[in-house]
């Protein structure tokens, strides 16, 4: 009786080491993985990032270069150059507005235009990113990746996007009604000259249209498990 009390003794004993051990395994191994975050490597960050972007960069191309990208778009709408809005405003009281309207509209067709050829450039511009960056931007702001594609970009999208864009004006037309008005305008008594450069502004416009709307799709990934489309997306916005 007491041989077999103590080896039900020992034999828990056992046990209890076993459990106890197994246990310590779990806990360190989830504390190895949250101090050196081994469930996801910075490659993996940094391609999950390149993907994210990618993806983002081309939804948000198709949907400005699709017919009334820009032009119905509330938030990225090219209006009038606010800098000679007065140009507007006065050919509008002498009954030139369906001539303002005609503009704006082949303006934002300009861009829709140019828009289609942006792609390629942005995701060209997405394959520099260094992996130095990759965590920082994974758990910055929801539109980190964006912003630091916007940063490190922008001059020379700009530079690549100014002849796209100048040909597209010129191709809907935009350049000459633009041409037109002006030079009605600057006929027109006690005015003060204008001549602004339309292709700078639309330039300007185009990109940041495509920059608001690369931010939607890249916070929609962030937040909606359901838009990460691949294992390496889900795995590497897991880590949030």
């Amino acid at each position: 009786m007491h041989y077999r009390m103590n080896k039900s003794i020992v034999l828990i004993f056992c046990m209890t080491i076993i459990v106890t051990f197994s246990q310590a395994q779990i806990s360190l191994k989830k504390l190895k993985k949250a101090v050196t975050g081994e469930s996801v490597s910075t490659e993996e960050v940094a391609a999950g990032l390149k993907e994210a972007l990618t993806n983002g960069v081309s939804k948000g191309s198709d949907l400005v270069s699709a017919l009334d990208g820009y032009y119905k778009n509330p938030e990225i709408k090219i209006p009038f150059p606010p800098e000679v809005k007065q140009v507007e405003t006065k050919l509008r009281q002498v009954g030139m507005g369906s001539e303002v309207d005609k503009f704006i509209l082949a303006l934002n067709r300009g861009a829709e235009d140019a828009a289609k050829e942006a792609k390629p450039i942005f995701v060209s511009a997405i394959k520099q990113m260094t992996i130095q960056d990759a965590w920082s931007i994974l758990r910055g702001e929801k539109d980190a990746a964006t912003q630091y594609l916007k940063k490190t970009t922008t001059a020379q999208l700009t530079e690549k996007f100014k002849p796209i864009i100048k040909q597209s004006l010129e191709k809907t037309n935009a350049t000459k009604y633009y041409s037109d008005l002006v030079n009605a305008y600057n006929k027109l008594p006690f005015v003060q000259k204008v001549n602004p450069n339309l292709d700078d502004y639309a330039t300007q416009k185009g990109i940041d249209g495509l920059f608001v709307m690369i931010a939607k799709e890249e916070k929609v990934i962030r937040e909606d498990p359901a838009a990460r489309t691949s294992d390496l997306l889900k795995k590497v916005f897991s880590q949030k």
